[in-house]
């Protein structure tokens, strides 16, 4: 399963390393948030001494966007879910993509309708005959 998420860096935890049968491993967490209405923080991780050293290279406050798989295994009866990034890239922020409301949005300018601006000017005087 692989999935994309988009957000800015928060911040880096400290690098865990340790020895395992397989040799030395090492990996990272980082928190990033998302850029919607109501913005959520992500706790995600690398493994990989390369994986590290990229995420070395970005500082907190970035745009990244990022490519990740899901996991989940059980230990001692309780389950554990991994979110773990396979790629982390710049990303620049599109113009669609910012959720504040612009200022020539209707309906922002002080809370009166659109619809206001399409009725004719001069309502009394039509030409109907009731």
């Amino acid at each position: 399963m692989a999935l994309e998420i988009t957000g800015s860096l928060v911040k880096k935890l400290p690098v865990q390393a340790g020895s395992s049968t397989r040799g030395e491993w090492q990996k990272q967490e980082f928190i990033i948030e998302t850029q919607e209405t109501y913005p959520k923080k992500v706790c995600m991780n690398v493994w990989g001494s390369d994986k590290v050293l990229e995420l070395a290279s970005y500082s907190e406050g970035e745009l990244l966007k990022i490519s990740f798989n899901l996991e989940s295994r059980e230990y001692n009866q309780r389950w554990y879910t991994d979110i773990r990034a396979w790629r982390i890239e710049r990303s620049v922020r599109e113009a669609g993509s910012d959720y504040a409301p612009s200022a020539s949005a209707p309906g922002s300018s002080n809370g009166s309708s659109s619809l206001q601006s399409d009725l004719p000017s001069d309502l009394g005087e039509d030409d109907l005959p009731f």
